[in-house]
């Protein structure tokens, strides 16, 4: 048997802990969708949020990009993202999440509500 000082320590990758916050983001945003399916979340619900972790000494500081349907209470979405995120990354690395910042890319509009914009696709784009 190795004595505790004696033996290595496990240590998680940065990009280890960003796939986490990743997925377990998504998990957030599709149980928002569940409690409150009159949001404009199908298209958002698909993309992947993109996550960045920093882990320093047990700690991880983590990012996340989402995409958001529209009309929505984002503020609720991105509070409910921060929550999830912070659990599941302590559940499943026993890491300390301090910060998680999350990040609105994009705001999907359903496109029903739009339908003169789609022969004009592409043309009202900000370049």
């Amino acid at each position: 048997m190795v004595e505790a000082g004696e033996r290595g320590a496990t240590r998680i990758a940065d990009r280890v802990v960003a796939k986490i916050a990743s997925q377990a983001a998504r998990e957030a945003l599709r149980a928002d969708a569940a409690t409150a399916p009159d949001t404009a979340f199908t298209d958002a619900a698909a993309a992947r949020p993109n996550a960045v972790a920093a882990v320093r000494g047990g700690v991880a500081r983590v990012r996340v990009a989402v995409e958001l349907g529209y009309p929505s209470d984002i503020g609720a979405q991105c509070g409910a993202v921060r929550r999830h995120v912070v659990e599941r990354v302590g559940e499943l690395t026993g890491m300390e999440v301090p910060e998680v910042a999350v990040m609105v890319e994009r705001l999907h509009v359903p496109r029903w509500e739009h339908p003169e914009q789609r022969a004009h696709r592409g043309r009202d784009r900000v370049r």
